[in-house]
């Protein structure tokens, strides 16, 4: 008889785990016989060397693990103590609508949030057909052809934009000078950006002019953060006729109704798209945006749609100039940037489209007059307005009074912005309504008829500045009026792509693993997505105490004291985390120490980020077994002993193996006198287990976009946390630092991304420490799995000691492609056509396939990949054979389109073999995906740009 579960057992249901693990226990078992281990656990203390693993379990505050109804009901008091308020405040952020068609189908659709990055462009057009909007949309409203395909936010697209300018140009100045008016944020993170590149920032009032003496770039606002709205042609005629280049930082909904930036003889513009739909956040994540003059195309940091052809001569989209990618450029790259903000990037180009120009014009509009009859009652009731020209922000003059006025207007449910004790900002937007206005006046102790004062007041746009060019002219701006419409549009996009929803991504490095519908939910919710940044801190404590949470449990995971979610991104993290490391050395009177040494088998933001923070790097060399070669590291060490800031490693390494002799390298390091930096991309395989701040870390960045579950979107949002030992805690960004030395921001908001941390919260708590070591060890043995599997199929390239990999493995295809002629990216195409996403292609070594399976992959998912690649191996066979030749077999004809199969057919294998693999898992063909397009040409993409919509005849 079977033992009756308890009462408690019942009521506490299925652990969260269970839902988030992918394999069962049989399912285990099965695993851990192929790979030879008796338990998960002597898997561990065989892959993963005695010297890093900790020995007793970890102290931690993080509660035991929750089911997802108790986690929400806690998310919810959370979002409950948070006061959401009409936000009027501004600089930058606008209240907005996301469209609940938008939202419904974008924002809360796992078909485009557990997309990743379109490196495998066959299976990613929905995408980027999306991210060719956005970048039309940019290109359209600024006057500028070319727009990246997003950035992080508006304050580091400015930063973008300065390095941008200062490679392009020609003069060699180092001065940049910034207009005075321009957003507090993004000065904070210029000053960041600025100082260890070397570049003397110049913030002047521009009123009056240009200040004397040389510059290579300048910075303006349109319009400027106090909202007024002046005439930038003569500054950038002066700049230009000075020898140095212009962006303009320019609101995109202001620019439906002023000249455009590049109209004004601009070279660049940036901005944020966040009043394009995209919620508040209480900071973000937003989609920044620069676009830039044509002749600047090659030198756009980040990533860039383009249009190039497939192998049938139609049109096909991609990734263009892809050689400026960190991981080929690496010390000489021209940023770190490696991701975007291609989610929200999406639903800003979705609301364009829904919107179409006349929308557009129409919401701007509204957001101008309101303002302008905001500004005209309060004159008239004596109040004194400071510009007379502006499109949605309103500075009063109330001697005195600042305070008082915010604060009657908050208990009125507005938030208003304090300038300082004798002026207020208000600023208004979509949202505004005449009963806002009627309320501002209150606080301002003035009364005024809204609908008087729109008959006889005038417009408050300069003129000479008014639009006269079209803008968002192509048929998609056009086309979707109807929710119909737009909704199936939007379906036609996501069925054009592979996303995590369809299939298993085994991207090394990557880490594409579930993001839980319970974790996803709260983010849309008001009390969370609804919250200005710079809202008063009393209206935000439910967000607050989230964020203190996650920091002091992210702290404890790790190892480490202190850990700052800042930065935006992980590129952005490495460099706050190099940064803290810098203000260390320069408060101890070391600031001569600037060498980091780096393993030439890192990823290429590291030395990127290097070169960013002002250090020179110096490359370390890697043994045949893939570790750090040890003889090399003590030489450069003695080397640069004096010199020394700074090792940069990955562990576990780049090449998914626990190297034993960690502790060594860090040890060395410290004797030395530098820091070692933990790069935090491979916390998957350590979490519960081992924490690099034990093992002898600094400071590590964290990818929340994937080991905690924040899902990657397509290529962002990510969260790039940067945790740190006690003695760097004090040069997290924003500190107060030491004797003068601090680190300032390295984003826009205080909290980075603070609208999508509830995800990493919920995960944490729905997993509790025990299911997280679950994961971790599940997520070791999926990996040894597939190595053990394919291992007589193809080489796996590293390995421990043991024979054991991390969370990932390395398939090494070079010695086949010197035998037969098949690539890894014929491997990788013809997945496509077996209905699963490419493994990472060619990194960290060319010629090869980097491997994760992770936790969340059941064992018919896991069999059903390394069947492929089996059946793959056999095709590769029958080329080998001379059965087919090199040029014209299954492998280098893929993917196959179902259109390619109904032409004529005059190729040596048959079309049912195309289409449906034979060696594919029995039932695969129930899960049959059909690429829009065949094998992309990347040659012909780069060297033929279009990076905007194309007339629609192009596609005929």
């Amino acid at each position: 008889m079977t033992e009756r579960p308890s009462l408690q057992d019942l009521e506490r249901g299925t652990p969260f785990a269970a839902r988030h693990i992918g394999p069962r226990a049989a399912e285990l078992d099965t695993m851990l016989a192929a790979i030879g281990a008796a338990s998960l656990d002597e898997l561990a203390a065989t892959a993963m060397p005695d010297t890093i693993r900790d020995t007793e379990p970890v102290a931690s505050t993080l509660p035991p693990a929750a089911s997802e109804s108790e986690v929400l009901a806690e998310l919810r008091a959370l979002a409950a103590r948070n006061t959401v308020t009409v936000p009027m405040i501004g600089l930058g952020y606008s209240g907005t609508v996301t469209p609940p068609v938008i939202r419904r189908h974008v924002l809360e659709n796992p078909a485009w949030y557990t997309a990743y990055t379109p490196y495998q462009p066959e299976i990613s057009q929905g995408r980027l057909e999306a991210l060719l909007t956005f970048q039309t949309t940019v290109a359209d409203l600024t006057g500028l052809p070319v727009a990246g395909a997003s950035l992080l936010d508006e304050a580091t697209a400015a930063a973008e934009a300065m390095t941008l300018l200062r490679r392009a140009g020609r003069a060699r100045s180092p001065r940049f000078v910034v207009d005075a008016d321009t957003l507090p944020q993004t000065l904070e993170v210029l000053r960041t950006r600025s100082e260890p590149l070397g570049i003397e920032l110049v913030v002047a009032d521009l009123t009056d002019g240009l200040p004397d003496g040389e510059l290579f770039g300048l910075l303006l606002s349109y319009p400027g953060a106090s909202g007024a709205v002046r005439d930038p042609a003569a500054l950038i005629e002066e700049a230009h006729t000075r020898g140095a280049l212009v962006a303009v930082a320019a609101d995109l909904l202001a620019l439906t109704l002023l000249t455009p930036p590049g109209e004004l003889g601009a070279d660049a513009a940036v901005g944020t798209t966040q009043r394009f739909g995209v919620p508040l956040g209480f900071g973000g994540p937003h989609a920044g945006y620069l676009s830039v003059h044509e002749k600047h195309a090659r030198q756009l940091p980040g990533r860039l749609v383009g249009m190039s052809r497939d192998a049938d001569g139609n049109p096909a989209l991609r990734l263009a100039l892809q050689t400026r990618e960190q991981h080929i450029r690496r010390e000489k790259a021209t940023s770190n940037i490696c991701t975007a903000q291609v989610l929200l990037a999406v639903v800003a180009a979705c609301y364009a489209v829904y919107h179409g120009p006349d929308g557009l014009r129409r919401i701007a509009q509204r957001a101008h007059r309101m303002a302008a009859v905001l500004a005209a009652g309060l004159r008239a009731g004596g109040v004194d307005v400071e510009h007379g020209e502006f499109f949605d922000t309103v500075q009063a003059r109330v001697p005195g009074r600042a305070d008082a006025v915010v604060e009657a207007a908050h208990v009125a449910g507005i938030a208003l912005r304090r300038v300082d004790a004798d002026t207020v900002g208000i600023a208004c937007s979509e949202l505004t309504t005449t009963g806002h206005l009627e309320a501002v006046w209150g606080a301002f102790g003035v009364s005024a008829d809204a609908a008087a004062l729109d008959g006889a007041t005038d417009d408050a746009l300069p003129a000479g500045l008014l639009r006269s060019s079209d803008y968002l002219t192509h048929p998609v701006f056009h086309e979707h009026r109807s929710e119909t419409s737009l909704m199936r549009w939007l379906r036609r996009l996501a069925d054009a792509d592979l996303a995590l929803d369809r299939t298993m991504i085994p991207l090394g490095s990557c880490t594409m693993k579930l993001n839980a519908a319970a974790e996803m939910e709260p983010i849309t919710w008001p009390g969370f997505g609804d919250l200005h940044p710079f809202a008063p801190a009393k209206d935000a404590e439910g967000m607050l105490e989230l964020i203190a949470d996650l920091e002091r449990w992210l702290a404890e995971l790790t190892g480490y004291a202190a850990v700052s979610l800042q930065p935006n991104a992980g590129s952005q993290g490495e460099f706050a985390g190099l940064l803290a490391i810098e203000a260390y050395h320069r408060s101890r009177g070391e600031a001569h120490r600037d060498v980091c040494l780096i393993p030439a088998s890192a990823h290429g933001t590291n030395a990127a980020s290097a070169v960013m923070a002002g250090m020179r790097v110096v490359v370390v060399a890697t043994s045949p077994t893939g570790d750090v070669d040890l003889a090399d590291l003590h030489a450069k060490i003695d080397e640069h002993r004096d010199t020394l800031a700074a090792l940069m490693i990955t562990y576990p390494s780049t090449h998914g193996v626990y190297e034993a002799q960690v502790r060594e390298v860090c040890d060395a390091v410290h004797a030395a006198g530098g820091q070692v930096y933990v790069d935090g991309a491979n916390l998957n395989a350590l979490v519960g287990l081992a924490r690099p701040g034990a093992f002898g870390g600094d400071v590590s960045h964290l990818n929340l976009h994937k080991t905690f579950c924040i899902p990657h979107g397509g290529g962002g949002p990510g969260v790039g946390p940067v945790a740190v030992a006690e003695h760097l805690a004090p040069f997290l960004p924003g500190r107060e630092g030491v004797d003068g030395v601090r680190v300032g921001a390295v984003s826009a908001a205080l909290y980075g991304s603070p609208g999508v941390l509830p995800i990493s919260w919920a995960y944490l708590r729905l997993m509790g420490i025990d299911g997280l070591r679950q994961a971790t060890l599940t997520a070791v043995a999926a990996a040894n799995y597939v190595a053990a599997r394919l291992r007589e199929h193809y080489p796996v390239l590293y390995a421990g000691a043991d024979g054991h990999v991390a969370h990932e493995c390395i398939l090494d295809l070079r010695a086949i492609t010197r035998e037969t002629g098949v690539t890894v990216e014929d491997v990788a195409k013809r997945l496509a056509d077996y209905g699963l996403h490419a493994p990472t292609m060619s990194f960290p070594v060319a010629g090869t396939l980097m491997v994760e399976p992770t936790e969340s992959e059941d064992l018919a998912e896991i069999d059903r990949f390394i069947d492929a690649m089996i059946g793959i191996r056999g095709e590769i066979a029958r080329v080998a054979a001379g059965e087919w030749p090199v040029e014209d077999n299954p492998l280098r004809g893929a993917p196959h389109t179902a259109a390619s199969l109904v032409d004529k057919w005059d190729h040596p294998y048959p079309r049912d073999l195309a289409a449906y693999p034979t060696g594919a898992t029995p039932g695969v063909h129930d899960r049959k995906v059909w690429p829009p397009v065949r094998r992309v040409e990347g040659a012909y993409g780069d060297r033929n740009l279009v990076c905007s919509c194309p007339p629609v005849e192009a596609y005929f």
